[in-house]
């Protein structure tokens, strides 16, 4: 609203200069997206999209693919473990773990592809586009809260060009990247780039391992071939290498605690006068923290090592009527994690470590026709093929703990070990394939267009998980020294094989107003195929083991326009979605085995649960004057269960989440159950973002001033118990560039305000179950702060 009446101020000025100045390209008017997989300007466009153009993404730092945020309220894209990106959209979450697709779909050159991957490496990008709503028609693979597109630059067929950027900043961050198009021929022309990248993450140290660092380094190079061996025929082959190495620390918040007790005491009372457990407060998880301390206490590592090859093609062919599309792509990705379990260093002198290999291998292909007429009856057809194979291997300790006793030996007991060591191999392996046909029509007439289709999948998974044990030495006395259990099948023959043949697609209208302003209105229908938990225990019964298939249905309805000569453009839209059956993640759940009276312990699983989306989304872009431009985008979107029966940790017999007292499950089930109607995300309703750049010519050179602010107010978790504090992110950036932007030159400070603020926690200490009735506890919550403020340069050029 600020922004529109701002503009209503600006109308005299504007008129002014409308003689003297071109409406700038960046403004929305001018930007071509391929949201409908057709290139239309993005007011024509009948659904809510945010565009990120490469221009931005360098003028704004944005380093990697979480900044993008900053430009999109309502998106969420994080890496709270350090492993797994997850994108957050509309209220609508999603954990990698899953083994499900994803809320929000991430195409790469208009190829379905990896965020893990995808995520990691941003350079020499031409722009990102972030379609909001749910995707079940135009994209091969349906999602129900919305996609993202990223495009990379590709050659120029004209004349050699290029760009090279660094920054560097006082926190040890350094980036480096370039690329470079030259043209072969009028028929070949090619383009490289590269990136090499490093940082200090999260900015946590370990005060259990010398207070080191946090660290990542990313290198990865990106070469595209152009050829246009017709004027009718054009074809983009694209290889990209990433390899990313990052160590990251897990934050902790909390008192500390002395969680183990001598280990004699239990054997020998007498010693302890009387009592068998005793606190050793010589043994502790850590000191107090808080989270402006940015400190993690676990005594291992926690590294990831992701290697990735990525192959693209791209090719069109007009044949005049209609064009012909294909997209094909590769994926080979090989993801190490070797990581200590014990993030809270519940059990001091015990480091639980885990190693897990993920290799897979992704084909895709999409074929496709489409009708070239504007006006009057279009068409399309596709078919589209995805097949991902791998397997993935588990390594990681699954110890039980009898009583609560130091890790340390003792001459007082019989053996080392206060607890049964088991070692697991989990070994899971990954085959899922997807079919898919569509069809689309779409009528033109002069201000109306109508556009609607459906498409028709079919989805196959192969869920299966092999289980191994090594059992080791035991406190008591004669044990073997290692028993091998061979490994052997955990997921019944009933769950293992998942076939669903969805129909999804949707319609829309769309009404040309006048020249500067439209409005539409949409439905859309997607799907997300159940799946099995595979990495998980034996004993548990089929709801949680399996999460059904998941629909949605969502209505759409907004106006795009311009004002003021098209010197500022505005969206605004409100929606409405209903999920049936909403599949989400729920992590260290405490379980206890209907096969193993004294099996128990934390774990993750799927659960469906339906659930409602309402919202209103709304952006404004303008110039106030030549040198002065102003951007403000908001969304509320209001998500959450309906009356969904969902697993919990319900410690106190309370109903509702909660850690309060001796690890329990209420019920006769495996796990608590619990009656909720929360939050589908941990992130407030409402988000606010601001952009500005003012400009100062001066002859040949530009001084400038950025900064770009969003806010998020405060709201209270029931899933994590915790009342989230407001959060205002305020980057600020000043430099010069020359009057053609060949060059710059800039300073900038990120979080100016150096908040401090928890932006993920989860619920309760971190706590170790034992088979006995006490259970060690860290003393401290595991949480995600916002980064501290960081100072940097950044110095590019392009030719």
């Amino acid at each position: 609203m600020a922004a529109v009446l701002a503009a209503g101020g600006a109308d005299v000025a504007w008129a002014q200069e409308a003689a003297e100045e071109v409406r700038p390209a960046e403004l929305s008017g001018e930007i071509i997206v391929t949201a409908t997989r057709r290139n239309e300007a993005l007011r024509d466009v009948p659904m809510s999209v945010n565009v990120a153009t490469g221009e931005q993404l360098e003028k704004l730092n944005i380093l990697d693919v979480s900044g993008v945020q900053q430009l999109a309220p309502g998106l969420e894209l994080t890496n709270n473990s350090g492993r797994n990106n997850t994108t957050t959209l509309r209220g609508v979450s999603f954990d990698p773990d899953s083994n499900t697709s994803p809320a929000v779909r991430v195409y790469y050159n208009e190829a379905p592809a990896d965020a893990q991957t995808v995520y990691t490496a941003i350079y020499d990008i031409q722009q990102i586009e972030v379609l909001r709503g749910p995707q079940g028609l135009l994209r091969g693979l349906s999602a129900p809260a919305g996609s993202i597109t990223i495009t990379t630059r590709r050659p120029s067929f004209d004349k050699a060009e290029g760009y090279v950027q660094g920054t560097v900043t006082l926190r040890d961050g350094y980036n480096l990247q370039g690329g470079v198009s030259v043209p072969l021929s009028e028929k070949f022309a090619i383009r490289v780039a590269g990136l090499i990248d490093g940082n200090r993450i999260n900015q946590v140290r370990n005060v259990n391992r010398g207070d080191q660092y946090s660290k990542g380094r990313t290198e990865s190079f990106r070469a595209t071939l152009g050829m246009q061996p017709t004027d009718t025929l054009t074809a983009y082959l694209t290889y990209q290498y990433l390899h990313a190495r990052n160590r990251q620390y897990q934050q902790v918040v909390g008192t500390g605690n002395h969680p183990s007790y001598l280990v004699g005491c239990y054997f020998a009372p007498s010693y302890c006068g009387g009592s068998r457990f005793v606190p050793d407060t010589s043994e502790s998880s850590g000191p107090p923290l808080a989270a402006s301390d940015y400190r993690a206490v676990s005594e291992g590592e926690f590294v990831n090592d992701n290697k990735s090859h990525l192959v693209n093609l791209n090719v069109d062919w007009d044949m005049g009527p209609a064009t012909l599309a294909f997209i094909g792509a590769y994926q080979y990705s090989v993801l190490n994690t070797h990581r200590d379990n014990d993030d809270g260093n519940a059990v001091p002198n015990y480091i639980a470590d885990s190693y897990v290999k993920s290799p897979y291998k992704v084909w895709t292909g999409e074929l496709r026709l489409t009708s070239n007429n504007d006006e009057g009856l279009g068409w399309g057809l596709g078919a589209f093929y995805t097949k991902q194979t791998g397997t993935t291997v588990v390594r990681q300790p699954g110890d039980s703990f009898f009583f609560p006793v130091s890790v340390a030996s003792s001459p007082d007991v019989i053996g080392d070990l206060p607890y049964l060591p088991i070692h697991t191999i989990v070994t899971v392996p990954i085959d899922r394939t997807t079919w898919s046909f569509n069809a689309n029509l779409r009528y033109k007439s002069g201000p109306l267009k109508i556009e609607g289709g459906i498409r028709y999948s079919i989805i196959k998974s192969i869920h299966t998980t092999q289980l191994g044990l090594a059992l080791g030495p035991n406190v008591l006395a004669n044990y073997p020294s290692q028993v091998i259990v061979p490994p052997y099948e955990i997921i019944s023959p009933d769950l293992q094989k998942l076939v669903d043949k969805p129909i999804t697609g949707g319609l829309n209208i769309t009404y040309e107003i006048s020249p500067t302003l439209n409005v539409y209105a949409a439905y859309g229908h997607s799907f997300r195929a159940g799946t099995t938990g595979v990495i998980t225990q034996a004993g548990l019964s089929s709801d949680i083991l399996q999460a059904k298939g998941e629909k949605t249905d969502s209505y759409e309805v907004g106006f795009k326009g311009s004002l003021a000569d098209r010197r500022i453009d505005f969206s605004v839209a409100a929606f409405y979605q209903k999920l049936n059956g909403f599949i989400n993640r729920f992590n260290s759940i405490y379980w206890e085995s209907a096969l193993d009276p004294s099996g128990s312990g934390f774990l993750s699983a799927n659960y469906n649960g339906d659930a409602k989306i309402k919202g209103v989304e709304a952006e404004v872009n303008g110039r106030i004057t030549k040198d002065w431009d102003v951007g403000i985008n908001a969304s509320y979107a209001h998500a959450r269960y309906s009356g969904a029966r969902l697993p919990c940790n319900d410690f106190d017999g309370s109903g509702i989440p909660n850690q309060n007292g001796t690890p329990t499950v209420q019920g006769d089930g495996n796990v608590s159950y619990c009656i909720s109607n929360s939050r589908l995300a941990e992130m407030p309703d409402f988000n606010l973002s601001a952009n500005t750049e003012l400009r100062f010519p001066m002859g040949n050179i530009v001084p400038f001033v950025r900064g770009i602010v969003s806010y998020r107010p405060g709201f209270y978790s029931d899933r994590a118990d915790f009342k989230y504090p407001s959060r205002t992110l305020l980057n600020l950036y000043a430099g010069i560039r020359s009057e053609d932007a060949g060059w710059e030159f800039n300073v900038f400070v990120k979080n100016v305000l150096n908040q401090k603020r928890i932006t993920n926690t989860a619920l309760g200490n971190f706590v170790q179950a034992t088979s006995a009735d006490v259970a060690y506890d860290s003393g401290y919550r595991l949480v995600n702060t916002m980064n501290p403020r960081e100072a940097g340069l950044t110095a590019s050029y392009k030719f």
